[in-house]
């Protein structure tokens, strides 16, 4: 090995030069100073990990694979940054250039003669488990999440059991009254798979029925419930990762249940016994403010018999950790979600996890014999396999999306983008649908983008921008001295009207980011004279809130407009205008009028991460592409982008189609060890 790997001193030169490029973040640097200031001899190699470990977190990686980072390192680490041009006069060692001189054998050797890094339980601050290094706190969350899992799952046998199957059968098809003709009717199996299961999936894509099945499997269980036993109906309680996401799994359990056939309808008590009630993750357990601990763990356990739980790629693996200690050990759990839409946020990939082996069913012929006797489904002879673990008998994927029809560009390209063959997704291009278009620019400067974000008013069947907000704002203001009820009306148009475009990029920052676009759009929609931004706060302007404000009631990801409001003076008894921020509140239409002194967390929000367009629809999504290579970019992020539209999808690139291509060929691969143990 060389010097620099062998001498601390150097090494940690070379990560505070990292770090003042932006390269690593200063945390990840301030761990090493407290870990060597603990164990001044800690090993050079040992340092490099430490840093890149607490790097991969603000990535999303659960651990460091360090087998990874030596085989790709820019792919691995994103080191340096894409916004980062580095040349070769650049004298600054690169992390590949330092990675290539270690073997993975050198490497993990040098890490195992530390008392900073233990292979099991302990106190070391770092665990190294075959080729993956974790912080010990994240360590703990995968193995906490991994037994909470097994025990829920090793419960079903008991639970099937003790199930009432004429009943179940009879509900079923009860629940289930339509005939499929050489179909599996794979919402009636996840229902019949889910009830004799304390922990269950059911994944899908949008427009699969997610919803509508666990609303019958809702009214399935309540039904056994209701019938057999205390006969007392289940408390449930239906959560999501964030307040959008909630406010839209509400709106859809209200419409299933509307949708339930005439078995529940007709029964008054079992129909009020689904709840329409949802909540965020944060408030259900109980936010504990200056304190990541929350109100509800194993000591104070939830009280519910089940949980549901909706957008669960958007839930990381800590928050998994907490809800899963929180849960009674007699509660089921119910996870929904798109196992191909991106991972959380924060550290960890769950859903993706649990969900890697889906597609291809992996039913033991025990399940599939099950399965039969009680739903009368076939399962496909090819998802049949004596091999399939305990974990793959508790996940079900829906296969069918009603959202996309057959025609739908849209439904075609995500399908595409899923099979991650460049070729098929060239196929559906060249096709023409009329709810897809690609502009290839040659700079961002180029006027179609102009024309694509300022878009049209009047034409409806042409694909929305943002004109039709701007003047709805102004065409639509009620007078003065109206009434609130009025303003909330007008507030909600407006915000309706902005829903109908939105554009997404990939990366945060840099002129393809969502900085750098925000800051163009505002600048096009100001010389054409739809905006005012002469401060921070004026007329028009969309935000997005970055931050749970639980005093304001207002959730991470929920957008509002600035908006003129009358404001009554004291002094004079007259009104005058004064801005105001508009939220969206629930079903009713309502809006909250929000100070916007009193925003601490929320940025303009023209354009929009992927990641943060999750658990939305618009009318007209709009993706953009950076003009090369990128970490970032994987089939997860574009599926997840064009998803997000309902009715129009437009692509913006202006490299080479490349960068498309390779985007589909990748898949996210965060680095974790849930259910790996022989890997």
């Amino acid at each position: 090995m060389s010097a620099l790997l062998t001498n601390p001193q150097d090494m940690q030169e070379l990560l505070e030069s990292w770090a003042i490029r932006g390269w690593l973040r200063e945390v990840d640097v301030a761990l090493v100073r407290f870990l060597r200031a603990e164990v001044p001899a800690m090993p050079s190699a040992l340092m490099l990990a430490t840093a890149l470990v607490s790097h991969q977190l603000g990535r999303g990686h659960v651990c460091l694979d360090l087998q990874a980072a030596i085989d790709d390192p820019y792919m691995a680490l994103s080191l340096p940054p894409d916004s980062e041009l580095v040349t070769d006069q650049d004298n600054l060692l690169q992390p590949k250039d330092v990675l290539q001189q270690l073997s993975i054998s050198n490497w993990v050797a040098a890490l195992g003669h530390s008392e900073l890094v233990s292979s099991d339980e302990g106190n070391s601050p770092l665990v190294l488990v075959g080729h993956r290094l974790y912080l010990r706190r994240y360590w703990r969350y995968e193995r906490q999440v991994e037994a909470a899992i097994t025990s829920r799952m090793e419960m079903s046998e008991k639970i099937g059991n003790s199930l009432p199957l004429e009943k179940i059968r009879d509900t079923l098809d009860a629940l289930f009254p339509e005939k499929t003709k050489d179909k599996t009717a794979w919402h009636k199996v996840a229902c019949a798979l889910a009830a004799r299961s304390a922990f269950s999936i059911i994944t899908g894509g949008p427009g699969t029925g997610k919803t509508t099945t666990v609303v019958r499997l809702l009214a399935l269980l309540q039904s056994i419930a209701l019938t057999t036993g205390t006969h007392r109906p289940l408390e449930i309680r239906l959560a999501a990762p964030t307040g959008k996401a909630a406010a839209r799994l509400k709106e859809s359990i209200a419409g299933a249940i509307g949708r339930l056939p005439d078995l529940v309808q007709s029964n008054q008590e079992l129909k009020e016994s689904i709840p329409s009630e949802v909540t965020t993750l944060h408030r259900l357990l109980g936010t504990q403010p200056g304190s990541r601990f929350f109100r509800h763990d194993a000591r104070n356990p939830l009280s519910l018999d089940i949980l549901v739980v909706d957008e669960g790629s958007m839930v990381d693996l800590e928050m998994m950790a907490a809800m899963l200690q929180a849960l009674p050990t007699s509660a089921r759990l119910i996870l929904l979600g798109d196992k191909d839409q991106l991972a959380s946020v924060e550290a960890g990939s769950v859903l993706g996890e649990f969900c890697r082996r889906a597609d291809r069913g992996y039913f033991t012929p025990d399940t599939a014999a099950w399965v039969l006797k009680v739903t009368g489904q076939q399962l496909p002879d090819d998802l049949i396999d004596p091999q399939g673990t305990l974990l793959d008998q508790h996940i079900v994927m829906l296969r069918e999306s009603k959202r996309f029809e057959a025609q739908s560009g849209i439904g075609q390209l995500a399908a595409a983008v899923n099979s991650g063959q460049p070729s098929v997704v060239r196929e559906v291009w060249d096709k023409g649908y009329p709810d897809l278009a690609h502009l290839q620019l040659a700079t961002l400067d180029d006027s179609a983008l102009t024309s694509l974000v300022v878009g049209t008013s009047n034409q409806s069947n042409s694909p929305p921008g943002l004109t039709k907000y701007i003047e709805v704002i102004t065409t639509e203001r009620p007078k003065i001295d109206s009434s609130r009820e009025e303003f909330d009306r007008w507030a909600w148009q407006v915000l309706e009207a902005h829903g109908r475009f939105q554009l997404l990029c990939a990366l945060r920052n840099g002129a393809y980011g969502v900085s750098g676009m925000n800051q163009r759009i505002e600048e096009i929609l100001k010389r054409h004279n739809l905006i005012n931004p002469s401060g921070i706060w004026y007329e028009g302007r969309p935000v997005l809130i970055t931050r749970n404000d639980y005093q304001l009631a207002l959730m991470n990801g929920d957008i509002g407009i600035t908006l003129p409001y009358p404001v009554l003076n004291e002094r004079t008894g007259e009104l005058s205008w004064t801005l105001r921020v508009a939220f969206p509140i629930g079903e009713g239409k309502q809006i909250r009028w929000v100070l916007p002194s009193r925003l601490l967390s929320a940025e303009t929000v023209f354009a929009l991460t992927v990641h943060k367009s999750q658990g939305s629809e618009f009318e007209h999504c709009v993706l953009l592409l950076p003009p090369k290579r990128n970490p970032v970019l994987t089939r997860e992020l574009v599926y997840t982008g064009i998803t997000r539209g309902k009715r129009w999808f437009t692509l913006i690139s202006t490299g080479d189609k490349v960068v498309l291509e390779d985007s589909v060929t990748r898949t996210v691969q965060r680095s974790g060890g849930l259910f790996r143990a022989g890997d």
